[in-house]
């Protein structure tokens, strides 16, 4: 049940009762009977036979069963068509004093939707006895009371009703009194005293009688009271109500012991006889729990809580009794008042808590509603919020059904909480609330998609065997196993590729592996496609192009092509000695089977013969002269050259030139013979050292000789024909030159000077002088060096 509060609906779905289905309803109802106490599960009757439906059709219809008074029942089993009881049905609980007691109940199908009315009669049993409330009862009766007077004795209860209720009433046999069974109103049976003679309390003060009531059973069951006759004084004037009967209303939502009316009898007698007392007349037990009345004052007050819905109005007998043991009789009528104080009742009776995507108009549940008010508090308004794909439907009587408006789809909402709010039209309003969780069933609609259209994964080559390389990712909207994916590598459209033996893909994660050592000399790119496949029924899949491009590693080293390593013979370049400086001797020819940087390939002079002869350029491998060449340089020539790429680290080769000095090109020329080894090479190398070595141990040994010879010639100074004059004569001045008969190229000439104090015949070598300067600065050279006692120039 939904809490009450004070609503503004925010839809309405007026209930109009009458506004349903003709086509889906049965006109006739389904009239059956059973007595009262049967057995739980007893037949009651075979409904498939009464419904005219073939075997089966219950239960392919979803058929049920629901009962008026909100409780269930009856079972129905759908295979067999058999409407059984659920339990014993007690007719004095269901219907009380009323002696038509019927059952009413629907009987509803579904696809398509249809009702029918039923009506169970319960038939009365006489399983209850007469009962009086009390085991004994005191009558008093004034000794001058005439034969004839009756006296009312109090009314047994039988909760059976016909002949099975109470019958009449009849009292033991004695000679001042019988009974009288009187019909009032509403069917009831009250006894009545009937004094048969005269009374003399001197004579008998007390009788003692058994009132016995019967039902009309078979056999007749029956109840007994004791009742004690008191024979009093005379007392001539019994208490009379002022009003009677008295009407009240009353809310059924008064507080307890709020009072409800106020009573008042009036007694002529005077003096202990003409005192009232009040009290309830042979109150039912239901009466007794209601209403109080006070015995002095007359005022009748609530005891419990009213129920409109249960008891609509009440029928109080009250009297009032003097001193002397008379009474007066009087009728309350009290009618409750209706308040709106039930809420709208809601009953689900079908609810489908799931319901497939993309799935014509369905229906989600049927329900009853129901209020226990009257007039417009029993009137009530139905209503779902606005925001949500689903409409009520009103179908039969209080019958609503909750269909979709329009196919669901899960993919933009998986469930939705639904409100079903039942508003009635008192004051204050009160509503019911009732939530249903739908939940949306995915049906597979969505093909996985990947996170990208294509992808470019980079590889180093060289990579070691089953190297992560990267990885593909793809989603699918649908949940469950319509979202799980598998991955795949799709068939090669280039039969050349061997894709199968260069990549794998995990089929779970869409991981991609390189199986092997990619090379990218052999392959710089390759493209294949991949697949995403779902576990939906049936399976949908997508895919994407996947583009794996392989980086260039520094793992080749540079390849000279001219001139060939391999021949033979070696190869021989010829340079004529008349070449200028800069001439091309050949060109050095390298590749690298890598790329980028890693191709760029640089030349230098590793070693060579005689080094500043040649010279290599860095970026082309030209090999060149330094400078001019002499008739002193070597007629043959080896020189290593290293070409170097620039990859990290940096790889590199070398190759061997051969080079051959010529006069000219038109001389005779022959094949030189084959290179000697490294090892002759390098002894003529030691040779030609130890050669120039000596040569200038030599000059330096000549240059002292002529220190020492020009010393002593100025020592002497009187020998004409001395050193001195010998050296003078060949050497102009004070230079000495010397020729380039020597390892030298040209002629150079050096100033040496001998300091004229020193003791120790110590040279002093100045800056060598050139022979074009020498000539035209003779005179100036000399009087620099007059500190000098003598000058040498060697050339």
């Amino acid at each position: 049940m939904g809490k009450l509060q004070r609503v503004q609906p925010s839809r309405q779905v007026i209930a109009f009762i009458f506004m349903m289905f003709l086509s889906q309803i049965r006109p006739e109802s389904l009239r059956y009977s059973v007595e009262e106490e049967t057995e739980s599960g007893s037949f009651v009757a075979h409904l498939t036979k009464d419904l005219g439906l073939g075997t089966g059709d219950l239960a392919a219809r979803s058929v049920r069963v629901m009962s008026d008074d909100y409780k269930q029942r009856l079972l129905l089993d759908p295979q067999t068509g058999d409407l059984l009881l659920k339990e014993k049905i007690d007719r004095e609980e269901l219907c009380g004093p009323i002696e038509r007691c019927v059952l009413h109940f629907q009987v509803f199908l579904e696809m398509p939707v249809q009702f029918f009315q039923g009506e169970l009669w319960i038939q009365d049993i006489n399983d209850h006895s007469p009962a009086f409330t009390d085991r004994e009862m005191l009558l008093k009766i004034p000794e001058n009371s005439q034969p004839g007077t009756l006296f009312p004795l109090k009314v047994a209860q039988d909760l059976d009703v016909g002949s099975n209720g109470l019958q009449k009433y009849t009292i033991s046999p004695n000679s001042h009194f019988h009974v009288l069974t009187r019909n009032y109103s509403e069917g009831k049976k009250y006894p009545d005293l009937v004094q048969d003679k005269a009374l003399d309390r001197e004579e008998q003060p007390e009788f003692s009688l058994i009132l016995m009531a019967l039902d009309g059973g078979s056999p007749p069951r029956s109840g007994t009271i004791t009742v004690r006759i008191l024979i009093m004084d005379v007392n001539d004037n019994a208490p009379e109500f002022v009003h009677t009967p008295y009407e009240v209303q009353v809310l059924e939502n008064s507080p307890l012991d709020s009072p409800v009316l106020s009573v008042l009898a009036r007694d002529a007698d005077a003096g202990n006889f003409g005192s009232v007392s009040y009290g309830l007349f042979q109150p039912s037990d239901e009466i007794k729990q209601t209403f109080s009345i006070n015995e002095v004052t007359g005022e009748i007050r609530l005891r419990k809580k009213l129920d409109f819905e249960k008891t609509k109005s009440y029928h109080v007998e009250i009297e009032a009794i003097d001193g002397g043991g008379l009474s007066g009789k009087g009728t309350v009528f009290i009618e409750v008042v209706d308040v709106n104080d039930n809420a709208p009742e809601l009953t689900i009776s079908s609810l489908t808590s799931s319901i497939p995507e993309n799935a014509p108009e369905t229906i989600v549940s049927i329900f009853r509603v129901g209020d226990r008010d009257s007039g417009d508090n029993g009137k009530m308004t139905c209503s779902i919020p606005d925001n949500v794909p689903f409409i009520l439907k009103p179908t039969f009587k209080n019958f609503y059904t909750l269909v979709t408006e329009s196919p669901l789809d899960r993919e933009s909402r998986a469930e939705y909480n639904i409100t079903i709010t039942v508003t009635d039209m008192g004051t204050p309003r009160l509503k019911t609330e009732h939530a249903i969780t739908i939940l949306v069933s995915d049906v597979n609609d969505n093909a996985p998609a990947f996170s990208q259209t294509s992808y470019t994964l980079l590889v180093r080559e060289n990579n070691s065997p089953a190297l992560h390389i990267g990885s593909v990712s793809a989603t699918d909207r649908d949940s469950g196993t319509n979202a799980q994916i598998t991955y795949s590598l799709l068939p090669n459209q280039d039969p050349h590729l061997p894709l199968a033996s260069l990549v794998s893909i995990n089929a779970d994660n869409g991981q991609l592996f390189a199986l092997r050592a990619l090379d990218f000399e052999a392959l710089q790119a390759f493209e294949f496609r991949v697949g995403a496949t779902d576990q939906g029924s049936p399976a949908l899949s997508s895919q994407a192009l996947v583009r794996v491009v392989v980086l260039d590693d520094n793992d080749n080293s540079p390849f000279v092509l001219y001139p060939m390593q391999n021949a033979s013979a070696p190869c021989t370049e010829l340079v004529p000695r008349a070449a200028e400086q800069g001439y091309l001797v050949t060109k050095v020819v390298a590749v690298d089977g890598d790329s980028g940087q890693n191709a760029w390939l640089s030349y230098q002079l590793l070693k060579a013969t005689e080094p500043g002869l040649f010279g290599v350029w860095a970026h082309n491998g030209e090999v060149r002269t330094s400078r001019l060449l002499s008739e002193r340089d070597a007629a043959r020539h080896r020189l290593v050259v290293l070409v170097k790429d620039n990859g990290e680290p940096p790889l590199s080769a070398s190759v061997t030139l051969h080079v051959l000095l010529v006069d000219g090109f038109s001389q005779p020329y022959l094949p030189l013979p084959e290179v000697a080894p490294e090892r002759a090479q390098e002894d003529s190398l030691t040779v030609y050292l130890v050669i120039a070595l000596a040569s200038v141990s030599s000059l330096f040994l000549f240059s002292v000789l002529v220190f020492v010879v020009v010393r002593l010639c100025r020592r002497r100074r009187a020998a004409p024909l001395g050193v001195c004059s010998m050296l003078e004569g060949h050497f102009p001045g004070h230079l000495v030159d010397v020729s380039g008969t020597g390892t030298l190229s040209q002629s150079y000439q050096y100033e040496v000077c001998l300091a004229g104090d020193s003791g120790t015949g110590e040279f002093k070598f100045l800056k060598p002088i050139f022979p074009n300067l020498l000539v035209p600065e003779a005179g100036r050279e000399v009087k620099e060096n007059s500190n000098c006692r003598n000058s040498f120039v060697f050339s």
